[in-house]
């Protein structure tokens, strides 16, 4: 339980740190990034979007490279994320980039992924290697995705959270959180702007806490997941164990804003339990984000030790891995 406590408390530190490009002089940029990652190692990029929704980024989450035309492929910037340096579809990812010749940078702390790197005189950027899980690297993943784009001015900003940004902040309020999501399962809603957010939320619960977690956005899921929980008598008891957390933001659009609060009243009327929790953004949109972000990290960090699970290691996933080895 301590590592992963101390990697919450610790978590503001990272955005001190200052990326460099090794192989700078093979860096060719592009003009549109395509950022490669699995799990923990996108989730950067995910919330790159939210902060600047107009900026050209495809996040990719699969084997080998998205499908674009060779002709806009030869204007990318192939960015492969891997903490470990060891994903297989990352790994993937990386020999096809190579073997197309296409702009390539490497952001990982080791492993297979940067000894390829190496071998091929690829650029790339060293993660330090803090003994935490991908899905806490978060900070460093967006510090470097930022150099290798280029947005000091986003750079700047990101620095100062090392100062603004507290994880003690988020701990009085994590314990009243967990008391109320304890023996049940969280889904999580928020815009379609913070679906990376709800992302990051579902999947903390996920990893650290070893339960079932969901997520979707707002307007969308009002055309269709809400009808699952309009519980007839037959099918009310389905519903029972389910704790609805709306991400509210002010940024949001307001009728999207509106629909949050009816839908929450609507659940609550129909026996549903959950709540309203704000992304308060009044200091900055990445503050606001990872704010939000550090409460789900001490609520499920809560939940893990009242389950008795391991946070850390996602034994599953390693099982899983050598099977389809």
């Amino acid at each position: 339980m301590h590592m992963m406590s101390d990697a919450i408390k610790e978590f503001p530190k990272q955005f001190l740190y200052d990326p460099e490009i090794e192989n700078a002089g093979a860096f060719r940029g592009g003009n549109t990034a395509v950022v490669v990652g699995m799990g923990g190692s996108h989730l950067a990029a995910d919330l790159l979007k939210i902060r600047d929704p107009f900026i050209s980024l495809i996040i990719h989450e699969d084997f080998g490279l998205p499908s674009l035309s060779d002709e806009k492929l030869q204007e990318c910037l192939i960015i492969l994320n891997s903490y470990s340096g060891n994903t297989e579809e990352t790994i993937d990812a990386y020999e096809k980039a190579h073997e197309f010749r296409l702009s390539t940078l490497v952001i990982s702390s080791g492993g297979r992924l940067l000894e390829r790197a190496k071998e091929n005189k690829t650029p790339f950027i060293r993660l330090p290697h803090l003994n935490i899980q991908p899905r806490m690297a978060i900070g460093l993943f967006l510090r470097a995705l930022l150099h290798a784009v280029k947005r000091d001015d986003l750079m700047n900003e990101t620095a100062a959270l090392a100062e603004s940004l507290s994880a003690l902040d988020q701990e009085y309020e994590a314990r009243k959180l967990f008391e109320r999501i304890k023996k049940r399962v969280p889904i999580v809603y928020a815009s379609s702007r913070n679906r990376g957010v709800a992302y990051n939320w579902k999947i903390k619960f996920n990893e650290t806490a070893k339960i079932p977690a969901f997520y979707n956005v707002v307007p969308e899921l009002d055309h269709n997941e809400m009808t699952g929980f309009d519980s007839a008598p037959e099918t009310a008891k389905l519903s029972e164990n389910f704790y609805f957390l709306f991400l509210k933001d002010a940024n949001d659009d307001v009728r999207v804003q509106k629909r949050m609060t009816v839908l929450d009243r609507m659940y609550r009327q129909r026996g549903l339990r959950g709540e309203m929790l704000e992304i308060d953004s009044s200091a900055g949109v990445f503050h606001g984000i990872f704010s939000s972000l550090l409460l789900a990290d001490h609520a499920a960090l809560k939940l893990a030790e009242f389950y008795g699970v391991d946070p850390e290691n996602v034994p599953i996933v390693e099982e899983f891995k050598k099977m389809v080895l």
